[in-house]
């Protein structure tokens, strides 16, 4: 299985909160080195691959995961809970997890 990261920087040349703060928990749990790259969607440079491989996936939003597995399936998380949850077999509250779909929809509201 590889696995890439995508992280997005921003226009100042540092990680956005979201991207650092994954990072900083991947790196906690143990399983930053599962990760075999992680590339960049600068904000100074809408070529960077990064970019490339959001427009190539539909992707809108940072971090996200691109899975390759060695059946040649390939699966893309948006959602940082559900990658570890289907690829590490690491489960995240209900919490965690109603926190990052109200970051990804801020269209949403408590109840």
């Amino acid at each position: 299985m590889n696995i890439t990261m995508v992280k997005k920087v921003k226009a100042n040349g540092r990680p956005c909160r979201k991207s650092a703060s994954v990072l900083s928990e991947l790196e906690t749990l143990g399983l930053l080195r599962s990760i075999g790259r992680v590339v960049d969607a600068d904000e100074r440079n809408p070529r960077s691959e990064g970019f490339k491989l959001a427009l190539q996936h539909s992707v809108d939003a940072a971090p996200f995961f691109i899975v390759d597995r060695e059946d040649g399936t390939q699966s893309i998380y948006t959602a940082y809970s559900r990658f570890l949850k289907d690829v590490f077999n690491h489960e995240v509250s209900e919490t965690k997890q109603a926190l990052e779909i109200l970051s990804q929809n801020p269209d949403l509201d408590f109840l």
